[in-house]
C-alpha cells in the first residue's frame, strides 16, 4: 500500500479545519491553564454536552455468575467544543485506502437503524473464553551448537500476557497455552539492573550464567539489557492521539469505563508541551477532541466522560483517522503516537489482522507510532492486540484493573512513550567448545533470521526510556547428557577445549529514536558471569528463573521436569523478592499459588 494512499484516507482538508483552533502556530493567545473534575457544568462551558453519569471506582472484573447490568441505549458522540469540526469516516467495505471523506464534507455516523442492528447485548453471566483470540506459537526447540550456533531475535518489552495471565488466575482458572507469552512475563518486572550513563551508549549488558532449577545439566544464560532514563524535564514533547472504541462490546465496567480512568492517569502526566488529540470509534470513527495543549487537561477529561458505548466496531476507519490526525499535527522534535484502547474485536470495515499489519507498518515509515492498550474479557483478541504492537512500532499492554492502569500510565509512563533506541536486535552466538545445546525460552514470535540482524530496513522492537529487556536461554553444556543421540553419519566434530573458554558471544543493534543507520554493541559472555549455585547467583537472575518456570509450567512445557513443581516455583521466587516497593512480586508469589490450585481453562 503505498504512503500517498493512505494519506488520502483522511481529508486533509477537514482535518485541517479540524486543527485549527489549537494548532501552535494559529494567531490566538496560550489558554490559562484548566483542570479539575469534569462536572456537567464545567464541560458545559467548555461545548461538552454529554456527561456520563457518576460512576464507583473500578474494583476489578465482575464475579463470575453476576449478571452486569444491560448497557445504556446506543447515542451518537456529541461533543463539539467551540471551533472545531466533527469529522466521521463512514465504514469501509475492504481496503484501508478506500475510507475517503469527499470534498471535506463530513458524514453521519452509525444510523438509528444500524445502531440497533449492532446494539450490544447484556454483559454474559460467565465469559465465554472459548471466543478470546490468541497467536498460536509452538515454543522454541532445541538447537545443536555444532549446526546452528546462532540465535536472533527481536527484543519486546510487551507486558499485556502477564496481566493477562493474572486475570485468569485471579478468576481461579487457568490461562489458555497460547496466552502465555513467557517473555512477557519476563519483562513484566523491573529487575534493577544497572544503568547506562549516556544516551548516545542507550544500553548496559547484564549477564549470569546460573544451573537450571528445572533440569538436571544443564544451565540458564541471563542476558538483560538496561534502558537510559532521560530525566523527564528532558524528554521531548508529546504528540498524541487517543484512539477509543466506544462499541458496544466496550461496555461492561472493565471496557469502556476503565479506559476512561486509565486514559486520565495518563492525562494526569502531561505537561503544557504535550498536545493529545482524540478519536472514537463504533459504527463508523470521528475526531471528538482536536488537537489540544497540555495546559487545557480539563477539556481533554470532559471529551472522555462525553463518550459512549453503541454499535460495531470499525477499527480500520478509526486507524486511519487517528493516523492522519497525528501527521497533521506531526512535530519532527516530538513523539508522535496513537494511543489504541481497545478489546480488538473488530468487526466492521477492515478487520483483517493481514491488512491492518500491512497498514500500519506503512504508516510507521512517516514517524507515527502505535501503542496498542486491551480491555475486557470473553471476546478480547490478542492476535490482533499484537499484530498492530509488533508492526506498529509500539508496545502491548493488557489493563486487568485501575492498579494495571496506575503501573503503565504512572509508573511506568516513561518507558511507556518515551522511546530511546529503534530496531532493537539481539544475536547470540555459542562457542560449540562449550556448548552442545540451546533454546530460547519465549520470544517464539518475534525470531529472526541470522541475516536480518545486520540488515537495517528488518523491523524488530522499540524500547522506552528507563525499559529493560530480559531474555533466557536454557543451554547443554559439552560433557553433559544432550537432549538427542548423536549422529551416526556426518557428524561434525566439535572444536576441542582447548579453542576457547568463551560460552558465548553476545551482540546488539539498535538505532537512535529517527535514525536510519543501526550502532552496535558486543560483550563475550564466560566463566566470569557463570555461578554454580542458584543461591549463589544475583537476585535478578533468581527473580527471572521464578518467573521463567511459572510460565513454562502454564504453557505445559514438557522440558521442565517432574520434580519442579508449583511449590519449587514459589520458593524460588520467595527467596528472590527483594524489595518490592509496590508489591508486585509478592503478588506474583500469589499467583504461583493460584496455579496450583486452578482449575483447567475449559473447566
Amino acid at each position: 500500500m503505498s504512503g500517498s494512499k493512505t494519506v488520502r484516507s483522511v481529508s486533509l482538508v477537514a482535518l485541517a479545519a479540524l486543527i485549527a483552533a489549537s494548532s501552535p502556530t494559529a494567531p490566538t493567545a496560550q489558554p490559562a491553564y484548566r483542570d479539575g473534575a469534569p462536572t456537567p457544568g464545567a464541560c458545559e462551558t467548555l461545548g461538552f454536552s454529554s456527561v456520563a453519569e457518576e460512576r464507583d471506582s473500578y474494583r476489578g472484573p465482575p464475579q463470575i455468575g453476576r449478571p452486569m447490568p444491560p448497557p445504556p441505549p446506543p447515542r451518537a458522540i456529541r461533543p463539539r467544543p467551540p471551533n472545531t469540526t466533527m469529522l466521521a469516516v463512514p465504514p469501509v467495505e475492504s481496503r484501508i485506502e478506500e475510507m475517503v471523506v469527499t470534498g471535506g464534507r463530513s458524514r453521519s455516523s452509525a444510523s438509528a437503524a444500524d445502531a440497533a442492528k449492532y446494539a450490544p447485548a447484556p454483559y454474559p453471566t460467565r465469559p465465554r473464553v472459548d471466543t478470546e483470540r490468541y497467536p498460536a506459537a509452538q515454543a522454541n526447540p532445541i538447537k545443536q551448537v555444532v549446526d546452528e550456533p546462532v540465535s536472533t531475535f527481536s527484543v519486546d518489552v510487551d507486558t499485556a500476557a502477564y496481566s493477562n495471565v493474572r486475570r485468569f488466575l485471579t478468576d481461579g482458572r487457568r490461562p489458555p497455552v497460547d496466552a502465555v507469552r513467557v517473555e512477557e512475563l519476563v519483562n513484566y518486572f523491573d529487575y534493577g539492573y544497572p544503568a547506562p550513563a549516556d544516551r548516545a551508549a542507550p544500553f548496559r549488558p547484564f549477564v549470569a550464567v546460573t544451573p537450571s532449577p528445572w533440569s538436571a545439566q544443564r544451565q540458564v544464560l541471563h542476558v538483560g539489557l538496561q534502558g537510559y532514563d532521560a530525566p523527564r524535564a528532558a524528554q521531548p514533547p508529546l504528540n498524541l492521539v487517543f484512539l477509543i472504541d466506544t462499541s458496544g462490546s466496550m461496555n461492561p465496567e472493565d471496557r469502556l469505563p476503565l479506559a476512561r480512568k486509565s486514559l486520565n492517569l495518563l492525562i494526569d502526566q502531561l505537561r503544557p508541551q504535550d498536545r493529545v488529540a482524540m478519536v472514537a470509534y463504533a459504527g463508523s470513527a470521528g475526531a471528538v477532541l482536536a488537537p489540544t495543549g497540555g495546559r487545557q487537561k480539563l477539556k481533554m477529561r470532559c471529551a472522555l466522560e462525553a463518550l459512549h458505548s453503541g454499535g460495531s466496531t470499525a477499527g480500520g476507519a478509526g486507524l486511519a483517522l487517528a493516523y492522519g490526525l497525528a501527521r497533521q499535527n506531526f512535530d519532527p522534535e516530538a513523539v508522535n503516537r496513537v494511543i489504541l484502547v481497545t478489546d480488538g474485536d473488530f468487526n466492521v470495515g477492515v478487520a483483517d489482522p493481514a491488512k491492518l499489519k500491512d497498514f500500519v507498518a506503512e504508516q510507521r515509515k512517516t514517524g507515527v507510532y502505535l501503542s496498542v492498550y486491551g480491555y475486557g474479557r470473553g471476546n478480547y483478541n490478542d492476535v490482533m492486540m499484537q499484530t498492530l504492537a509488533q508492526n506498529g512500532n509500539g508496545t502491548a499492554a493488557y489493563v486487568d484493573t485501575l492498579n494495571e492502569a496506575r503501573k503503565l500510565f504512572r509508573d511506568d509512563f516513561t518507558a511507556s512513550l518515551f522511546p530511546i533506541a529503534d530496531d532493537v536486535k539481539i544475536q547470540v552466538e555459542f562457542n560449540p567448545a562449550v556448548v552442545s545445546e540451546y533454546r530460547l525460552i519465549g520470544y517464539e514470535t518475534r525470531m529472526l533470521a541470522r541475516e536480518d540482524f545486520n540488515n537495517d530496513r528488518v523491523d524488530a522492537g522499540e524500547v522506552g526510556a528507563g525499559a529493560s529487556v530480559t531474555a533466557l536461554y536454557e543451554i547443554t553444556p559439552t560433557g553433559a547428557a544432550p537432549s538427542s543421540d548423536p549422529l551416526r553419519y556426518g557428524a561434525r566434530t566439535p572444536p576441542r577445549p582447548s579453542e576457547g573458554r568463551e560460552i558465548a558471544f553476545l551482540k546488539v543493534r539498535y538505532k537512535l529514536p529517527g535514525g536510519r543507520t543501526s550502532h552496535l554493541m558486543e560483550r563475550p559472555i564466560g566463566a566470569r558471569d557463570v555461578y554454580d549455585r542458584i543461591d549463589a547467583a544475583p537476585e535478578p537472575a533468581r527473580w527471572a528463573l521464578a518467573v521463567a518456570g511459572f510460565g513454562q509450567k502454564l504453557r505445559g512445557d514438557p522440558r521442565l521436569e517432574d520434580r519442579f513443581g508449583w511449590p519449587q516455583v514459589a520458593a524460588l521466587a520467595q527467596g528472590a523478592r527483594g524489595e518490592d516497593p509496590f508489591g508486585l512480586r509478592a503478588e506474583f508469589v500469589q499467583l504461583v499459588r493460584n496455579a496450583d490450585t486452578a482449575r483447567s481453562v475449559n473447566e
